[in-house]
């Protein structure tokens, strides 16, 4: 799909984060996952959908639990609520997406047969598949905000180091060099911008130890072993107002950092392990042309809107 995104007459720009669908066979679980989606969407009316990876779940099950099939069905129907409504779509791919069965090549061909989508497959050299750009027009034509999207890898490829990939030096020297592009020396000032991925970066337990949050924190936070500098790139770069994760499915919170918003998304999948008490949703994020900052708050699937989440305060211990 080749679609300027705008924002709209009053000023806004709608995104509905949605995050670990783990869609497998399109059966009954995965049918609850299309219903909440559906009545977020139909709440929110969103300008954007963006999916943080772990759209299907193509990694082993246990004896006696279907597996993923077919990873190319399985995508066109996780992404079909959106796709019918003829509403823009974005995706970055989760360590879940090419497990087993497709390759993240083959599942990014699928991604950009749809009409509707936003994503490609980014620059060939890069490690990892769909690290690009999304950029946003004001009502006049002028450059409004920029959206980033990276690829945060799967597992580990270094045999010593176990647990998740990261966003690696390539991809960040990538990112710095295509905000030097949007924000020229001779610009007064930057363009807010966004940042996308579905592995959080360390500095998310840096946060929820250090800063006021807002939000739970029910599981460990699941970042790399190794921290590629990301964060510091970001902060360095000057434009990025927020990043957005998913990965965690019990956590929800957000705080600021060295000036920079992050964020959990609301795990929105059912085919997937949640907590009691804790309802799938989805996270929302409205801009404003020209302002810098955001407001988002949470969808849940009784169609409920939470827009103030509980405080937490970080302890002398850091537990």
């Amino acid at each position: 799909m080749s679609q300027r995104l705008t924002f709209r007459e009053d000023g806004t720009f709608t995104i509905v984060q949605f995050t670990d669908l783990h869609w497998k066979d399109g059966k009954e679980i995965d049918q609850r996952t299309r219903a909440l989606m559906e009545l977020v969407i139909e709440e929110e009316r969103p300008d954007l959908v963006v999916f943080t990876g772990d759209v299907i779940y193509t990694g082993p099950s246990p004896d006696g639990i279907a597996k993923c099939e077919n990873p190319s069905q399985a995508l066109r129907e996780a992404v079909a609520a959106v796709e019918e409504r003829e509403i823009p779509w974005a995706l970055v791919f989760g360590n879940h997406d090419t497990e087993q069965g497709i390759t993240r090549e083959e599942l990014m061909q699928v991604v950009t047969e749809h009409r509707h989508t936003l994503a490609v497959p980014g620059p060939a050299d890069l490690p990892g598949v769909g690290n690009y750009v999304l950029e946003l027009a004001d009502q006049s034509g002028q450059p409004a905000a920029n959206l980033y999207f990276l690829d945060s890898g799967s597992y580990s490829s270094h045999e010593h180091i176990p647990g998740y990939g990261w966003v690696t030096r390539e991809q960040i020297q990538w990112l710095t060099a295509e905000s030097a592009r949007l924000n020229p020396p001779e610009a007064a000032v930057k363009t807010p911008a966004l940042a996308f991925f579905h592995i959080p970066i360390p500095e998310y337990q840096e946060l929820w130890d250090k800063q006021v949050c807002y939000g739970h924190k029910y599981e460990p936070v699941c970042s790399p072993q190794i921290n590629s500098g990301l964060f510091a790139a970001l902060v360095e770069m000057g434009d990025v107002m927020g990043t957005f994760c998913g990965h965690d499915h019990v956590n929800d919170y957000w705080g600021v950092l060295h000036g920079i918003r992050l964020c959990y998304g609301r795990a929105s999948g059912f085919h997937t392990y949640g907590r009691e008490g804790f309802p799938r949703g989805a996270r929302v994020i409205q801009l404003t042309a020209g302002a810098r900052g955001f407001d988002t708050w949470l969808r849940l699937e009784d169609g409920s809107a939470v827009h103030e989440q509980p405080e937490h305060r970080p302890t002398q211990d850091h537990s």
